[in-house]
């Protein structure tokens, strides 16, 4: 007969170790390392990291509000997502904005290129796009292009 412990004990040490090697947040998300973070930021404002709010886009990613709300409305650990511009502080910030974009790429990201890797490109194109819309060509808008030439100067 197992007992409780025996049940109980290998599944908290499998979540711990997943929690472990997958970094505080417990979430691993391919190819999205500090080089992808930077190259989203600088696509976003050139990474400017005094960008404030203009047209409901904030922070050096420039996230919308929507975007926050989708991404799972992260805030800064003592604060409140109920709290009027707790989504604003937390744009504005880049770590905690790094954290929105996570979770935004979590709920989106996939391989919006169709080249059968998803990559730092195709979280681009899910910022560029919207996550529904991802596959869009960005070449269709002025803004689109911007950003694909800022992501080929990142990458250089």
């Amino acid at each position: 007969m197992i007992t409780k412990w025996q049940l109980v004990l290998p599944v908290c040490c499998t979540i711990l170790f997943l929690f472990w090697i997958t970094g505080s947040t417990g979430i691993y998300i391919t190819n999205l390392n500090e080089a992808c973070y930077n190259c989203l930021c600088y696509v976003s404002t050139k990474c400017d990291l005094n960008h404030e709010c203009t047209g409901g886009y904030c922070g050096p990613f420039n996230i919308s509000r929507i975007y926050w709300v989708d991404a799972g409305m992260v805030v800064f650990p003592a604060d409140e997502p109920e709290r009027n511009n707790a989504w604003k502080d937390c744009a504005r910030d880049y770590n905690c904005a790094k954290s929105i974009i996570e979770g935004y790429l979590t709920k989106f990201g996939r391989d919006c290129n169709g080249d059968g890797i998803t990559n730092c490109f195709d979280y681009m194109m899910v910022n560029g796009n919207g996550g529904y819309g991802c596959t869009a060509n960005l070449n269709r808008s002025v803004n689109g292009r911007r950003w694909l030439q800022r992501y080929n100067e990142c990458r250089l």
